[in-house]
């Protein structure tokens, strides 16, 4: 039986009530997520990015994740959104040119012929997205 995500962070009670009710602000930051706790009277100096490795949030550079034994509320508040984390893996996967990080997907670039769904045609000198994923077209500068 598959572990799921709160089963391999095993949080604390406390850490996980306050993952789901303090107001977390979430943005990509290089492959990674920045939390900002928008419940803080100074949030802007409550940021800190939290490191995804195989879908799993396994650091955070906050004080509490490198003081305190098992996941700091930022790890896991990441880990109980799965929309943060499918944008991760999605992005990394499209900054990785289509392969995925065990490299079991085919690269795009071995895709040659277009889709049947193609709408370059249609954009004259622009090509469609599937077209530019695959390397067969370029984005103009």
């Amino acid at each position: 039986m598959s572990r799921t995500l709160l089963d391999r962070l095993d949080p604390t009670n406390r850490v996980l009530k306050r993952a789901q009710y303090e107001a977390f602000a979430f943005a990509l930051f290089d492959g990674d997520v920045q939390v900002r706790n928008e419940s803080h009277l100074d949030p802007e100096n409550h940021e800190y990015r939290v490191t995804i490795q195989d879908g799993l949030p396994v650091a955070c550079e906050c004080p509490a994740d490198e003081t305190y034994d098992g996941p700091c509320k930022h790890r896991v508040a990441v880990a109980i959104r799965p929309r943060v984390l499918e944008v991760v893996a999605t992005v990394r996967i499209v900054a990785d040119s289509g392969r995925t990080v065990n490299d079991q997907s085919i690269p795009p670039e071995s895709e040659s012929e277009p889709p049947e769904n193609c709408d370059c045609a249609k954009l004259a000198d622009f090509p469609c997205w599937e077209c530019v994923r695959a390397g067969r077209r370029e984005l103009p500068d």
